[in-house]
């Protein structure tokens, strides 16, 4: 047996795309009724890569609030996402608008971008063929591309095949807070990915609507989990944001821990040998 005297087991940091972070939880700025909440939140989640919606976010609000004002661009590492992009082509052209973008307030995620392709506007579910068509153009552009797909297993493996830097399979449809629906397919996915490369890294994206969610992804064997609108659209963002922080921790660390058998009998917490008996009569 071994015994371990450090008071957060298994929470060394990990690495994706060449950069090293103490957090495993990705966590998006979109959809904060402000963006003071917002900041509140990431705060709390304890997260290390921030995403930004290059498409949908407007830099400036209504109000004449900047979004870069509230994030803290030498802490984070601000991952550019392609969202709202239904072709290969636009998806390219939103990344390079990023890259932009970043180099202008030289963020470390300058030559990151989350990929999202989507296939329509009613699932949000990835276009399998345009993803893989613009992550071999953008890794030939020299990105770091982690992206977003479904939970098939083939898509997948193709997708690391193209040169993605992380693949991010759904644990259920964009924004559904429906949480992992196919944990057979997520286990399916990391075999496939880490076959020879147990370092390769898989993060659980989108669908989250719970820490408990958060924490069965991670015991899956994910390497993190990337959320938004469970968070954002909490009664209470920060202290979600909260939740999210702990329950990747605690599902990290029960996966390495290793979890029992599933037996379909129960078995007694403590021996039997030496139990005192009782006999009628004496």
């Amino acid at each position: 047996m071994t015994v371990r005297t450090s008071p957060e087991p298994g929470l060394a940091p990990f690495s994706i795309a060449g950069r090293t972070f103490s957090s495993r939880l990705f966590v998006g700025t979109g959809k904060y009724a402000t963006y003071p909440l917002m900041q509140q939140s990431l705060e709390a989640s304890g997260c290390d890569v921030v995403t930004v919606a290059v498409r949908r976010e407007r830099l400036v609000n209504e109000r004449g609030e900047s979004l870069l004002d509230y994030i803290d661009t030498a802490r984070y590492t601000i991952l550019p996402n392609t969202a709202g992009c239904f072709s290969a082509d636009d998806a390219v052209r939103v990344a390079r608008l990023g890259r932009e973008l970043l180099n202008q307030v030289g963020n470390p995620g300058k030559d990151w971008v989350k990929l999202e392709v989507l296939g329509d506007r009613k699932t949000l579910l990835p276009d399998p063929v345009g993803t893989i068509e613009a992550t071999k153009t953008l890794v030939a552009d020299g990105f770091q591309v982690l992206v977003y797909t479904s939970d098939d297993p083939i898509s997948a493996a193709r997708i690391k095949d193209a040169g993605a830097a992380a693949v991010m399979p759904a644990g259920s449809p964009i924004g559904s807070g429906q949480g992992v629906l196919n944990r057979n397919n997520i286990v399916l996915c990391l075999e496939l990915l880490k076959a020879g490369d147990a370092a390769y890294p898989v993060i659980v994206d989108a669908g989250v609507g719970s820490a408990s969610d958060v924490s069965v992804a991670m015991e899956l064997g994910a390497d993190g989990v990337l959320l938004n609108t469970a968070v954002a659209h909490a009664r209470d963002p920060v202290m979600m944001a909260h939740a999210m922080r702990k329950a990747c921790q605690a599902g990290r660390q029960s996966y390495l821990a290793g979890r029992i058998d599933k037996k379909l009998y129960a078995t007694a917490s403590s021996p039997m040998e030496g139990a005192i008996s009782y006999i009628p009569g004496e």
